[in-house]
């Protein structure tokens, strides 16, 4: 059962009774993130959801950490490009312990300063270490490049130069400027009731006053957003070239998305998917290849990627650009049994999340986030239900053709015989007819 509860200070809380589990899952969102920071501060909103964790007015980071594993369960935290969020998932007896802990890190967090440093060097490690997988560079490369100038384009984590700058007065301001009262969600799902837990998180975050603002006109929600095409190339010693394919589709709101998710589905996800079997099963020329949708507030992005031996990369991308144009144009439209594949492995992935409280917990917190309301679950399966070879006709009419044709690609690989490839072949390649 869906219930919900807007608190005086206007937090929202949002539960979902799960009667069959004996865990909770609770997550505090917080609309705050990348887009509040300056590009001199990249990095900030990560650095405070680190900090968050090393102690507070009345309990150390050992305390913190003692506490939840205690109570045998696990807590943490992340960042995205549009929010920050932390969770924590316990035994139904310990949700208050959860909540009390939540709040206290979240409204009492002194940041000292030796373990704000012990966090910048725990972030640069992490840094480097993504940077040390090329399929994660390459993502990576392509988003900095075809959002260049918009916090979507930058890496979540920050620029080292960057994160080595920043201070715990950075990290105070930001805090208290940017976690407030109206732009919390509190969900939690599995055995909870929610009049206790509207309770719970009264006592835990009474502290939390509205805001006093003026007149708020912050352009945080307008900021400019472009997004590029062409070629963007980066050399490292790999025996293997490692490929990104994007082009702009539609943000996360985007009434059209379950088409998109069907169409991503036959597309490139799974072993069934035309990309793979075109790729590997039928000609060998990778071992892996894969597309996601990715959906923020601001913008959207279809990424096909995969890595394949150099001699090979220009076949490679021909074949994808040649592929995603059958598919959205209708040159080559999804026939019924890959419809009726692809909506099945969607309604089964769905189906089996919602098994997990955490899942469960995240949808609320997401939905409420990006819509403002709850989307029931037969709602979901429904518009899944219903996409349809129109369906991609509508997309193909909705922009995505002409996204094809302004596509960017980023390419992590080794330097060598530029008759293998170079970014005058790869732009070359895109200017493909349709």
């Amino acid at each position: 059962m869906y219930r919900k509860t807007i608190l005086e200070n206007g937090i929202r809380i949002i539960t979902e009774t799960m009667e069959s589990v004996r865990s909770v899952s609770v997550g505090v969102m917080i609309d705050a993130g990348p887009r509040d920071e300056t590009p001199q501060q990249a990095g900030l909103a990560h650095l405070a959801e680190h900090a968050m964790f090393q102690g507070t007015s009345s309990r150390n980071a050992m305390q913190i950490a003692r506490l939840i594993d205690s109570a045998g369960g696990q807590t943490g935290a992340f960042t995205t490009r549009d929010y920050t969020c932390y969770t924590a998932t316990v035994l139904d007896d310990y949700c208050t312990y959860a909540l009390d802990l939540l709040g206290d890190i979240l409204l009492n967090s002194i940041f000292p300063p030796e373990a704000l440093e012990r966090e910048k060097r725990a972030i640069l490690c992490e840094t480097d270490a993504a940077r040390d997988i090329p399929d994660e560079r390459v993502h990576d490369l392509l988003k900095a490049f075809v959002w260049s100038g918009h916090h979507l384009g930058r890496s979540v984590a920050g620029h080292p130069d960057s994160v080595r700058t920043l201070t715990r007065e950075d990290v105070i301001y930001f805090v208290h400027e940017h976690y407030l009262s109206d732009r919390l969600i509190i969900a939690a799902a599995g055995q909870v009731r929610h009049e206790d837990f509207v309770a719970q998180v009264r006592d835990a975050f009474w502290r939390m006053l509205p805001p006093v603002k003026e007149d708020e006109t912050s352009d945080r929600q307008h900021k400019k957003l472009a997004f590029q095409d062409g070629v963007v190339m980066e050399h490292i010693p790999v025996s293997q070239t490692y490929f990104s394919v994007g082009i702009r589709t539609h943000p996360y709101t985007y009434p059209g998305r379950y088409g998109l998710y069907v169409l991503n589905n036959i597309l490139g996800s799974g072993i069934s998917s035309r990309l793979f079997r075109r790729m590997r099963e039928e000609r060998g020329l990778v071992y892996n290849i894969s597309s996601e949708y990715h959906a923020y507030r601001d913008d959207g992005i279809l990424m096909i990627e995969g890595s394949t031996t150099p001699e090979y990369l220009m076949q490679v991308l021909g074949l994808t650009l040649v592929e995603l144009w059958k598919l959205i144009s209708g040159e080559e439209p999804a026939d019924e049994e890959e419809l009726w594949k692809a909506k099945m492995n969607l309604r089964g992935q769905f189906m089996i999340a919602s098994e997990n409280t955490n899942t469960r917990m995240s949808r609320l917190a997401t939905q409420e986030f990006y819509f403002g309301r709850h989307i029931p679950a037969e709602e979901i399966l429904t518009k899944i239900d219903a996409v349809d070879i129109q369906t991609f006709q509508h997309l193909a009419n909705d922009g995505l053709t002409d996204a094809l044709t302004r596509g960017a690609v980023a390419v992590v690989g080794p330097e060598g015989n530029p008759d293998h490839y170079s970014i005058s072949s790869i732009k070359d390649l895109l200017k493909f007819e349709i």
